[in-house]
């Protein structure tokens, strides 16, 4: 599906208008009275994705803080979705790649790129159908703080493990969270820790975990990122399982002097002297304000907040608590408007609409067409975020993927999944499906052969990008139009009266519309109109 340019530009320059008028709000009170369906749905999209009806009525009786603490009760740290059947296979070290055929390499790859798009196709499903939204959420921010990515890590089991890492540290201690990820393998390969020795220190994980896990720019010197260092070298990987390991020999023992203390630091001493830092606290708790809160935090309660993080010896839910109470959460106010990233805005659509995910590959590849391409982030930095989302390119991305969603909109029968047989139809040109418009930068922006280690193989690549454009034409998502209008007493193919309009407005939408549906609006094309609305875009 392909949508006229100028109807883009129109949406573009509406939407630009609404995150251009984004301005801090003055502290409020918190509400202590029952945040009702409205307020309930403005909550859970802000701390999960976009709730279906059923979520939102448990919550609606239900003051903030009372709402707060039951949705950090419901979170958890088990998945709903089995792991890939490859999760555990062994992985084959480059060694073993060297001695194999030109032909069995070639076939790791394709392998390869199976495992790639299957592990972005099965965390999607995850979050799809979770019953503890704000995990998959925390997941999804930590990576992107703790960025690694799947172009230089190769391994989709190495990925497989850190996604499983964050997870199960999500809502716990970031300072337990800090030294494991020093010690991922993912991280030790993507910041090519693994090969750091004494005799020649790597500085990139020293520098990036001052600058973007821990304290921030401006609170560091050179000379503490070289000689931290030297207090990571020797920190490795096991040649045959990829697994970490310390090889002592490696480690300078000499003496390091790190943001104004000395002594012979190990890797796990600098960690805790940053850890020690107000800086890192205030870091994290700004990072998380914009998540969550608004786009831009309030100096005075991110400095109160982050105190009381520091003081908790570095309990995520301390943090979450008390942003999660900030007024601007339950406030219908563009003042505090979010841009919606593209895992958001899909995962949600699936969620408030009762729909499921018709194939999981397809929708991995919808979601980096929309900017955002999970297990490869742009850079160490991660996915910017905001207003950085919308372009005109991911604009249009989004609006052909609500389009094909509601042009497959039927009664829900079945529970999201994945299909690994969708994957391996891609790699042998099998099951074409339903044919659309993908343009090729998409298909190039989120291939994942272009991020297992193509060694210039132009041919493979063309068969790939070929194989990835047909999965990426099948329908992704099916959403149940039936399901979501009927609470609101609006069939699809009838007229919607005036006040079905505006409630149904009040829930598909986080503000008023800018344009909203035309009166006399059947039903279906009264939903179509608002998902298309610049308005949707935003949480």
């Amino acid at each position: 599906m392909n949508l006229p340019q100028a109807t883009c530009d129109r949406v573009m320059s509406a939407l630009l208008m609404l995150v251009m008028a984004v301005a801090i709000a003055p502290a409020r009170v918190v509400a202590s009275e029952p945040l009702g369906i409205e307020r309930a749905q403005w909550l859970l999209t802000r701390v999960g994705f976009a709730p279906a009806a059923d979520d939102i009525a448990a919550f609606a009786n239900l003051d903030q803080r009372a709402a707060v603490e039951q949705v950090l009760a419901q979170s958890g740290t088990h998945r709903a979705t089995p792991p890939p059947d490859w999760s555990n296979d062994r992985i084959i070290p480059p060694r073993d790649l060297r001695a194999m055929t030109d032909e069995e390499r070639r076939a790791e790859r394709r392998a390869e790129v199976r495992r790639s798009l299957q592990l972005r196709a099965w965390w999607l499903t995850e979050m799809a159908a979770t019953r503890q939204p704000l995990t998959e959420r925390m997941t999804l921010f930590w990576h992107n703080h703790f960025v690694s990515a799947q172009p230089k890590v190769r391994y989709a089991q190495l990925m497989f493990r850190q996604n499983e890492l964050l997870r199960a540290n999500a809502l716990g201690n970031f300072g337990t969270l800090l030294h494991a990820i020093a010690k991922d393998p993912a991280m030790l390969v993507y910041l090519d820790g693994a090969t750091s020795r004494k005799s020649a220190p790597n500085e990139n994980f020293a520098r990036e975990v001052m600058e973007l896990f821990t304290l921030g720019e401006g609170h560091y010197s050179e000379s503490d990122v070289k000689d931290a260092a030297r207090a990571f070298t020797g920190w490795s990987l096991d040649s045959e399982t990829l697994q970490f390991t310390e090889r002592r020999m490696w480690h300078d023992e000499s003496e390091k002097s790190v943001l104004g203390q000395h002594g012979n630091f190990n890797g796990d001493e600098v960690l805790d002297i940053l850890l020690a830092q107000p800086a890192t606290a205030e870091s994290i708790v700004s990072k998380l304000w914009r998540e969550f809160v608004s786009p831009v935090p309030d100096p005075g309660r991110v400095t109160a907040i982050a105190a009381r993080f520091r003081a908790a010896n570095y309990k995520v839910e301390v943090a979450l608590r008390e942003l999660f109470n900030q007024p601007e959460l339950i406030e219908r106010n563009e003042d505090n408007a979010l841009v919606k990233s593209p895992v958001e805005l899909a995962i949600g659509l699936i969620r408030q609409s009762g729909g499921a995910i018709e194939d999981g590959n397809s929708l991995a590849l919808a979601v980096a067409a929309m900017g955002q391409n999970l297990m490869a982030a742009p850079n160490v930095r991660g996915w910017p975020g905001g207003q950085a989302w919308i372009t005109t390119q991911t604009l249009l991305a989004r609006m052909q993927f609500v389009e094909r969603a509601l042009a497959n909109s039927a009664p829900s029968s079945a529970a999201a999944s994945v299909s690994a047989t969708a994957a391996d139809a891609a790699m042998t040109g099998e099951g074409d499906g339903m044919r659309a418009r993908v343009s090729p930068g998409a298909v190039a922006a989120s291939n994942p052969l272009a991020q297992t280690g193509g060694n210039g193989e132009s041919e493979s690549a063309v068969d790939g990008a070929a194989a990835l454009r047909r999965v990426a034409a099948r329908p992704a998502v099916r959403i149940d139009a039936l399901t979501w209008l009927k609470p609101f007493a609006i069939s699809p193919e009838r007229i919607a009266g005036t006040t079905q309009r505006q409630a149904l407005e009040r829930a598909v939408l986080a503000l008023p519309a800018v344009n909203g549906a035309r009166s006399e609006s059947l039903g279906l094309d009264a939903l179509r109109a608002l998902l298309r609305d610049p308005v949707y875009q935003l949480k």
